[in-house]
């Protein structure tokens, strides 16, 4: 009875004992854990394109809005004026300036 129980195990055991077995294992956890592209470094350039794709996809949101904007200031010149005043606090010479800041 202790023999059929010792019999399974034991072969496993052999079947792993194998020298080819045992460089074949070393070979896949030294590619996996050690190489020039391991599976670690492939997750960290994954996360990185990943946050990459969402700076470029942000930035390209910034791009469209400050194009609007762009494109309003300079299509109206009330516009232009009313951003001068309020970006540059620019003023007329017979105008006086108070700056009023909101918390």
């Amino acid at each position: 009875m202790q023999n059929e129980n010792k019999q399974p195990s034991r072969n496993l055991f052999q079947r792993f004992a194998n020298k080819y077995t045992f460089v074949g294992l070393l070979f896949v956890i030294w590619i996996a854990l050690f190489d020039k592209y391991s599976f670690i470094d492939r997750f960290q350039l994954y996360t990185k394109i990943n946050q990459l794709e969402s700076e470029k996809e942000y930035y390209r949101e910034k791009i469209e809005e400050d194009k609007r904007k762009k494109e309003e200031l300079l299509g109206n010149r009330d516009n232009l004026e009313k951003f001068a005043r309020e970006q540059y606090l620019m003023k007329k010479e017979n105008e006086d300036i108070f700056i009023i800041v909101k918390e």
